[in-house]
């Protein structure tokens, strides 16, 4: 039989046992669990076909810019330049190994999953209590469940006594879920409300159960987001994605340079293999083999950086993907707020006062405060702070900070008697005192305890009760983001013998109301508005109430207005993607989602174009966080959400994730101006060779020379542009679009524009020196080539600010870079031994003087450009 699709929280306990043909007393036997084990199969997930390590690892030399620089090195070999061919397939195998290791760990993701499921369980079997392996459990068994235990499958809650389960793992919910046995009547609820069921995975921390297994393995809810996670492929980095298309057109313009000046040569009359060797030269001296290595330091840094600012990646290609981000979905609970409850509001006397405004203890104060430290399960720890669970604890907090010792009034009302909470009743009731007089106090929701009392207490006595006056400011209170608690008491003049519940919590007077709110983290409002400058859009995903979430969102300044959208998962769930596609960048606030609508969230803004960060801490975030381009784990966490992530919140702060979008952005913007700067210098080394044939000048540079500067000006400088500060204002712009080019914003053109100034440059030394009768010529034009490079790259270090007035120390590893770049070039020059090398003579002074004159132009071309674009009368370039 079927039952995978049955929504078992609205059949009854009877109903439920029959239709799995399971005896609820005595469970199933023996031969018909081994018999439903061979049908159901193993209650484990199950793993989808991995690759191989030796595939994982061959696969990193697929992509296109890799076999270029593999060709480059190649020919490299062939024309005996043995050093550079070294030098590429040294960076080749490097970016493997990382991009290997990378992909391993992220296999490790549904391993982490499955050991969530490997616990043992106690079952009922032939009548008997028997402990059995997990996955040996099949549907129709019954299983016992007591605090500390981890739910071993999908159950029915067929008993309970006082039960609460953890289920923040699977749902999202910070609180944690009271359970009961009675069928709901709706079916079309989220699974945090569905009370009458256990989930696998989940961990029962108060009371214990019997529950009917439902749904086992890949069946179970958590199967299903095991099943989510497989599902998804891990998406390319939008880095990535430009960079392929880089390289692709880089490619195809070497190869034309090549055969362009070869066949130019050729035509000219020049000998086939000194045209043959330059225009190879020139075709990789085009290919920027540095920029795989600029890019991988350039992320290895970033993340070394952002680990001190608790932000542990995991993928390198992580941080640069910040830097694109669009949209960031964030948790609520603990990300955005404290993750600690907190007593904000307490009604009383018809009034509504702050929670710590209670110095006077005039009546009616005293007796409710008495009540929330007496009636209460949470202890005061040895550093005088309350632990125990959340609300307990927040409630005596609140108690202590009135003024009132939970240890010095149980000295004088020891608790005698108490009725424990209950999922039914939703309050529960603790008497104190003596057996010849007490005091009872109740605690629970208000439409649970409002009905028990017959008379509220004022400040001049009791009155007649108004409960639905007191319904309805209970519900403003709720509204206002708050869970709200109801208090009351009644004094006994002996403590009753009666059990009868219905007895003992009754004729109660009405105390007060308690409101509680899991507060926004101080500098969470911060991060958000900083997010919104840059151009981000931030939303919260929750499994919280939709009213606790609205006030949360309109507190941190997600939501602009009080009427702004709040849409929950059963209202997502009617929409289709493409419906929903129209609607979702008006929505900035999700409530009660389940794991695949948040994977709906990420689809449907990423096919609008968005890059989209999700942030979250459990095994129901791990599919969204690996659809995610760029999935944000919680530090304290599940394991199964940080193996699916690229980045793992060390502190759980909102406020972090800035930070790294921060340092995403200052990285993108270092691996353009390398890149910028690299294919400038290229340029600038075509130019004066496909031009000087038609001014009948004889090929400027050669071979060895071009190699030269290329690995000089794109080594070191280039490297050490990866350590450039951030521009001011960097958050104070809209992230690049995704399917924006590299070049843009007017890169482009500086590249064309720099690079036939330096290749005029050269080619106006070449001609000066020539007709000077300098036999020079050629050493002149390799010295001006070098430093104009260097001159470049000191001028780009900013897009639009003058070097002067960032610092021109700023970066002193480039400061250093440039120094050693032009004093290898002086030894090229005057040092005897690397003539014949470099085919190089010494120059004059007067020699000398003329090629740094002529090589500092470009440096002030570039920022008179900068201070143009400043004036805002040219486009910005950078």
């Amino acid at each position: 039989m079927n039952h995978h699709n049955k929504n078992w929280h609205t059949l009854t306990v009877e109903d439920a046992g029959e239709s799995l043909g399971s005896n609820l007393q005595t469970g199933l036997s023996e031969a018909e669990a081994a018999k439903r084990l061979e049908d159901h199969g193993s209650n484990e997930l199950k793993e989808t076909s991995t690759r191989s390590a030796w595939r994982m690892l061959f696969d990193q030399f697929a992509d296109f810019m890799i076999i270029v620089l593999i060709g480059a090195a190649v020919i490299s070999g062939v024309m005996g330049d043995m050093q550079d061919a070294a030098v590429i397939i040294v960076i080749v195998v490097i970016n493997a190994l990382i991009g290997f290791v990378q992909e391993y760990r992220a296999e490790q993701a549904m391993a982490a999953l499955k050991r969530m499921t490997g616990a043992g369980a106690r079952v009922l079997r032939d009548g008997l209590i028997k402990s059995v392996n997990a996955p040996v459990l099949v549907p129709g068994d019954v299983v016992l469940l007591e605090a500390g235990n981890m739910v071993p499958a999908d159950l029915r809650i067929i008993e309970a006594a006082q039960l609460r389960i953890d289920e923040s793992a699977l749902t999202g919910e910070s609180v944690a879920a009271e359970k009961q046995t009675r069928a709901l009547t709706i079916s079309d609820i989220p699974l945090g409300d569905r009370v009458c069921l256990a989930y696998k995975g989940t961990i029962v921390t108060y009371g214990r159960a019997r529950g009917l297994v439902v749904a086992t393995g890949m069946n179970s809810e958590l199967g299903k987001v095991a099943a989510l996670l497989s599902a998804e492929s891990e998406l390319k980095t939008p880095l990535q994605q430009r960079l392929a298309r880089f390289s692709k057109l880089l490619a195809l313009a070497a190869l034309t340079i090549c055969l362009l000046v070869f066949v130019v040569g050729l035509l000219r009359g020049e000998p086939v293999l000194l045209m043959f060797m330059t225009a190879v030269s020139l075709a990789v001296a085009a290919i920027p083999e540095a920029l795989p290595a600029v890019v991988t330091v350039s992320l290895a840094l970033g993340a070394r950086k952002m680990i001190r600012q608790q932000a542990l990646i995991r993928r390198l290609s992580a941080v640069e993907t910040l830097g694109s981000v669009t949209y960031i979905c964030s948790d609520k609970t603990g990300t955005l707020t404290q993750n600690r409850m907190h007593v904000v509001v307490i009604y009383t006397d018809a009034t509504l006062h702050s929670a710590f405004g209670a110095e006077n203890k005039n009546e009616p104060w005293p007796t409710l405060f008495q009540g929330l430290a007496l009636s209460n399960d949470a202890q005061v720890d040895f550093t005088g702070k309350a632990s125990g669970e959340p609300t307990e604890a927040a409630l005596l907090e609140a108690a202590q900070a009135a003024g009132w010792n939970k240890k010095a009034l149980e000295i004088g009302a020891p608790r005698i008697k108490e009725l424990p909470f209950d999922s039914e009743r939703k309050r529960m009731t603790t008497f104190h005192g003596t057996r010849d007089q007490c005091i009872a106090y109740t605690k629970g929701s208000p439409e649970a305890v409002l009905p028990c009392c017959d008379c509220v207490l004022m400040a001049n006595g009791e009155r007649q009760i108004d409960r639905t006056f007191l319904l309805q400011q209970a519900e403003l209170m709720a509204r206002g983001g708050m869970r709200v608690l109801a208090v009351a008491c009644r004094h006994w003049g002996e403590l009753p013998v009666s059990e009868q519940i219905d007895e003992l919590e009754s004729g109660l007077v009405f105390l007060g109301f308690v409101g509680l709110i899991d507060p926004p983290r101080d500098e969470a409002g911060d991060a958000v508005s900083l997010c919104i400058s840059a151009g981000i859009i931030p939303v919260m995903i929750t499994g919280d109430h939709p009213e606790t979430a609205r006030t949360i969102a309109r507190k941190l300044g997600i939501l602009a207005h009080d009427d702004g959208r709040v849409m929950t998962g059963v209202e997502l769930d009617r929409l289709t993607l493409a419906d929903f596609e129209e609607v979702v960048k008006h929505v900035r606030v999700y409530a009660r989602v389940n794991p695949a609508q948040k994977i709906k969230i990420v689809r449907a803004l990423q096919n609008r174009g968005e890059v989209v960060a999700m942030t979250g801490d459990g095994v129901n975030d791990a599919p969204a966080l690996k659809a995610a381009d760029i999935g944000i784990a919680m530090g304290k966490g599940t394991d199964v959400a940080r193996e699916a992530a690229h980045m793992v919140l060390l502190d759980d702060n909102f406020a972090t994730i800035v930070h790294a979008v921060r340092e995403g952005r200052r990285i993108f913007d270092n691996i353009r101006k390398f890149i910028k700067y690299t294919m400038t210098s290229n340029a600038g080394e075509i130019w004066p060779i496909f031009l000087a044939p038609f001014l009948g000048m004889p090929i400027p540079l050669l071979p060895i020379h071009i190699l030269w500067i290329n690995l000089v000006t794109d080594g070191l400088p280039g490297l050490a542009l990866t350590g450039e500060p951030s521009e001011r204002g960097v958050m104070r712009r809209n992230p690049h679009p995704l399917r924006e080019s590299i070049f843009a914003n007017g890169m482009w053109q500086h590249m064309i524009w720099v690079g036939l100034l330096m290749g005029g440059l050269c080619l106006l030394v070449q001609a000066w020196a020539m007709v000077s009768g300098s036999a020079h010529w050629q050493t002149m034009v390799f010295t001006v080539l070098t430093l104009s490079q260097m001159g470049h790259v000191l001028a780009i270090r900013t897009e639009t600010e003058s070097l002067f007035s960032v610092g021109i120390f700023s970066n002193p590893l480039l400061i250093l870079a440039v120094l050693l770049t032009f004093a290898l070039q002086m030894a090229t020059i005057y040092i005897p031994a690397l003539n014949p090398v470099f085919k190089t003579e010494a120059l004059s002074m007067n020699e000398l003087a003329l090629c740094l004159v002529l090589s500092s132009i470009v440096f002030f071309a570039v920022e008179i450009e900068k201070w143009l674009v400043r004036k805002g009368w040219i486009y910005c370039a950078g």
